[in-house]
């Protein structure tokens, strides 16, 4: 619970600058790609998280990485974080910054789960369908597995509309199991 705090409180510092100085898209598109790189990169979260690797290092990393790919707020708040011991929770203040800018801009985030990759009609469909129920702009993201057989998985707002082969499969099996023949003889 502490550190949902210091995401939180973390991220409404960054969206407050970034509001106060007009870079919420250019700050929400660069913590998505920190989120990325930090999450990608095992062996960065394991220097970011080793306290006895300097804090000096640390930012000459965070400058190496990121200084030419995202905005002057952004890399200022990256030396911010490090500075005050925080760079463990990077990945949690990205992703609560991208929940409040989502948040601040009626966005939805939607998953999208196919067997094959969907391609952009069958996104664009999702998304069509999502902003009809939701009411909302939306923010899709597909990914592929193959272990759904056929069909595809669609989450959002805590809902999921489940047509996956898979899952029919597996409710048909408990239904056969369930059902009790009785013979009539």
């Amino acid at each position: 619970m502490q550190d949902y705090r210091i995401n939180i409180n973390y991220a409404k510092a960054l969206l407050l600058l970034a509001d106060e100085s007009g870079t919420q898209e250019e700050v929400a598109r660069d913590m998505r790609l920190v989120n990325d790189v930090c999450r990608e990169n095992r062996e960065l979260f394991v220097v970011f998280a080793n306290p006895e690797v300097k804090a000096a290092k640390k930012k000459a990393i965070m400058a190496d990485l990121f200084e030419s790919r995202v905005c002057r707020e952004t890399m200022a708040f990256l030396i911010f974080v490090v500075r005050k011991s925080r760079s463990v929770n990077l990945v949690g203040i990205c992703e609560a910054y991208l929940e409040l800018y989502r948040e601040s801009r009626d966005i939805v985030l939607s998953h999208l789960t196919t067997a094959q990759p969907a391609d952009s009609e069958v996104r664009a469909a999702a998304a069509k369908a999502v902003a009809d129920h939701t009411g909302k702009q939306v923010e899709l993201v597909s990914k592929t597995d193959a272990s759904i057989i056929g069909g595809f998985a669609l989450e959002f707002d805590s809902t999921m509309y489940d047509a996956r082969y898979s899952s029919r499969i597996a409710r048909l099996r408990r239904a056969f199991d369930t059902n009790v023949y009785e013979s009539k003889l």
